[in-house]
C-alpha cells in the first residue's frame, strides 16, 4: 500500500525500513535485510549520518549494489544536524553533510533530507540557504525536520522556498504525548500539558507526513513495553488483537499508529528479515475504532 508523503507528489510505502543497525552486519546479512524489506513492498529506507559513524550507509550502499537494486526503485532520505555534544543547522555542516551522505550511499541525490531533532541556535537564513544550494544542485529533492514543534517549522518555513514534507517524531502504544493532550483539552491533569503545540493538527493542516519512530518502545534507554511488567495489560491487549486478526504482536502495534487518519509512516528498525515479514502483515489489518482506543486504554491512558 502507497500513500503520498506530504504535497510532494512522492508515492511510499507506509512502512519504513531504518537503517541505523545496519553498521552491524555484512553485505550479506545486509543484503538479505534489504530483499526481504522490498518483497513486502517496501520501498522507502531511512538513515542519518551519524548512524554507525556513517557505516550504516556505506553497508546499505554495498548491499543494494550487491542486490542490483534500480535506484530510481527506492526512496532514500538521510538526516543531518547531530554533532558530538550539540546540535548543528549551520549551512556549512548541511552542506559538507550531505555530499558525505551521498558518497557514502553511492547515489546522485537523496528524496528526502531531514534535520536530525531542533537546534535551539538554529539561523534559517542559513538553513534556507542550504536547503536552496541542495536543491539547485540536484542533491535533495525534498527536505523535512525531526522531533520539531509548530512553532520551530513555522519559523523555518518563514524563510524556506521548500515546503516541509516530513517530520520525525517518537509515537508507540506506550509514548503517547502527541496524542495526551489533544484527549485532554482544558483538562487539569498531566496528560493535558502539551508538549509539542498540537503537532499532529498541525502537520495534518500543513500536509506534513509524521514518520514514528521507536513504535516498539516505551522511551530512549527505557527498552520495549511488549513483556515490560509495568505494561502487562497493554502486551495482554496487544496480544489478543494479533490473535484475533492472525498476525504477529509486531503487526498490531504498527497497525495502531498506521490508523491513525493523519496517514502517517511507522519507521521500523528490524534487521531480522523474517521479522520484517511479520511486521509488514500490518498493512492488512485495519483496527476498529474500539480496538485502537482499547489499545490506547491498556497502556495506562485514561479518557476524560
Amino acid at each position: 500500500m502507497l500513500q503520498q508523503i506530504g504535497s510532494t507528489g512522492v508515492e511510499s510505502s507506509r512502512i519504513v525500513l531504518g537503517c541505523m543497525r545496519m553498521a552491524a552486519l555484512d553485505t550479506k546479512e545486509a543484503s538479505a535485510v534489504i530483499q526481504s524489506a522490498i518483497n513486502q513492498g517496501i520501498n522507502f529506507f531511512d538513515h542519518a549520518d551519524i548512524y554507525g559513524g556513517g557505516q550504516s550507509e556505506l553497508r546499505f550502499r554495498d548491499a543494494v549494489r550487491n542486490l542490483g537494486l534500480a535506484r530510481e526503485d527506492m526512496i532514500l532520505q538521510s538526516k543531518c544536524g547531530i554533532q558530538k555534544g550539540y546540535f548543528d543547522f549551520s549551512k556549512e555542516h548541511i552542506l559538507t553533510s550531505v555530499n558525505g551522505i551521498l558518497e557514502r550511499l553511492g547515489t546522485d541525490y537523496l528524496d528526502f533530507l531531514v534535520l536530525h531533532r531542533p537546534d535551539v541556535l538554529v539561523e534559517p537564513e542559513e538553513v534556507a540557504e542550504a536547503f536552496s544550494q541542495l536543491q539547485q544542485a540536484g542533491k535533495v529533492k525534498h527536505f523535512g525536520v525531526s522531533n520539531q514543534n509548530r512553532f520551530q517549522i513555522e519559523l523555518l518555513h518563514t524563510y524556506l522556498d521548500q515546503p516541509l514534507a516530513v517530520n520525525q517524531m517518537q509515537l508507540s502504544p506506550a509514548h503517547t504525548p502527541m496524542i495526551d493532550a489533544g484527549l485532554n483539552v482544558n483538562m487539569q491533569n498531566s496528560a493535558a500539558i502539551d508538549r509539542d503545540n498540537g503537532v499532529i493538527d498541525y502537520c495534518r493542516l500543513n500536509k506534513m507526513t509524521i514518520q514514528a519512530w521507536s513504535p516498539f518502545q516505551i522511551d530512549l534507554g527505557r527498552g520495549l513495553f511488549m513483556g515490560n511488567p509495568n505494561y502487562e495489560n497493554l502486551t495482554a491487549t496487544i496480544e489478543k488483537y494479533a490473535e484475533h486478526y492472525s498476525v504477529s504482536t509486531e503487526a498490531i502495534i504498527i497497525a495502531w499508529i498506521l490508523r491513525h487518519p493523519a496517514q502517517m509512516q511507522a519507521i521500523i528498525g528490524s534487521m531480522n528479515p523474517e521479522r520484517i515479514a511479520r511486521i509488514a502483515a500490518a498493512e492488512k489489518v485495519i483496527l476498529t475504532r474500539p480496538e485502537w482506543y482499547d489499545i490506547y486504554r491498556s497502556a495506562g491512558n485514561d479518557l476524560p
